[in-house]
């Protein structure tokens, strides 16, 4: 059975469809996927089994030049290549009408959320087959019963398997990844608390790598790393590069980010830090994961900018209830029970 994934975006929304080809390739056995996604994050399918084919697409490149000879010339080869392969199923894991119109360029049985399931729920109009999946379910979830019930399987219950494998990693016992990286302001950690954050790992002899995504967040992992001999700036590196960094590393601690995504999928024990955001619905899920929640009057609000307007020596404000000592301690604890393990 050869299946077509629509899933193209964003980092931790293409992570969480992982488990979803792990259940269906456990129920099917000839079954085997094809996947549409942003080609920033087309390592990421590439890395389980169960997909022969990554397509990689560049929506977001190509609408800000959409007349330029390159985009149209690549665009046209896209949709050749998605018109001339059959499928027996094309799910769109989305629920945009971006991954819909992507879906009904394809060959085969259109399956997706209905309208009170999907993000933009009219799109529902433009399957063949539309399902009925609770948005009250953690995001993961979501997907993994869509499969189901568009594969005709049943509906595991056991915990998120996501099933990739990046070849095989040198552990660094004595090496932490702290992603400190997002994009609104109101989910970054106060860089103070970063600062005590890598005081506590390095005097406890660990090494602690900081990647980072644009000029911005390597400004600020410059600042961190100054005078401390144990803490590294990463170089700029691809999805592949973190991946194998994380996954040779003993733990990481993450504000809600997609890597902290990542760092769940590899197993990796890691600390999830959300002030403005609510982890019930989206946050990090798997082994050895920790999510902590600030416990705070107005939090989770959900706004990108912080407008907390009392007097607070903690900015974001939240973040006063989410302490280095206590995140930290909950790190340790993570790390020992993997090893408890072994």
């Amino acid at each position: 059975m050869r299946v077509l994934i629509v899933k193209t975006s964003s980092l931790g929304d293409v992570v969480h469809a992982l488990p979803a080809l792990t259940d269906a390739r456990a129920a099917i056995a000839d079954v085997s996927f094809d996947w549409v996604v942003e080609e920033a994050f087309s390592s990421i399918p590439s890395w389980h089994g169960a997909v022969v084919q990554v397509i990689p697409v560049a929506l977001r490149r190509w609408r800000k030049a959409p007349f330029s000879k390159q985009n149209r010339q690549q665009w046209h080869e896209f949709k050749h290549r998605i018109k001339n392969a059959d499928y027996d199923l094309v799910i769109d894991a989305q629920g945009l009408w971006k991954s819909a119109w992507l879906t009904r360029l394809a060959h085969g049985t259109s399956h997706g959320f209905d309208r009170r399931s999907a993000r933009e729920g009219l799109v529902s109009l433009s399957y063949d087959v539309a399902h009925q999946i609770s948005r009250d379910k953690h995001a993961i979830e979501r997907v993994r019963e869509l499969f189901a019930k568009a594969l005709d399987y049943p509906i595991p219950g056991q915990m998120p398997d996501y099933g990739i494998s990046i070849g095989e990693q040198a552990g660094n016992a004595k090496q932490l990844v702290f992603l400190h990286g997002t994009t609104w302001p109101s989910k970054h950690w106060p860089e103070s608390y970063w600062q005590k954050m890598l005081d506590l790992a390095t005097n406890d002899g660990y090494q602690v790598y900081l990647p980072w995504g644009d000029d911005e967040e390597r400004a600020r992992a410059e600042r961190l790393a100054h005078d401390n001999d144990l803490a590294r700036v990463s170089p700029a590196m691809d999805l592949n590069g973190i991946a194998s960094l994380l996954a040779g590393s003993a733990g990481a601690v993450a504000v809600d980010t997609g890597l902290g995504h990542l760092a769940a999928a590899l197993s990796l024990p890691a600390v999830s830090i959300y002030g403005s955001t609510d982890p019930f619905l989206t946050g990090t899920r798997g082994s050895h994961q920790a999510q902590l929640k600030v416990d705070f009057e107005c939090a989770p609000c959900l706004q990108r900018k912080c407008d907390y307007t009392k007097i607070s020596a903690v900015k974001p404000a939240c973040y006063q209830t989410l302490p280095p000592a206590l995140v930290w301690e909950k790190l340790q604890q993570l790390i020992n029970e993997k090893e408890k393990i072994k």
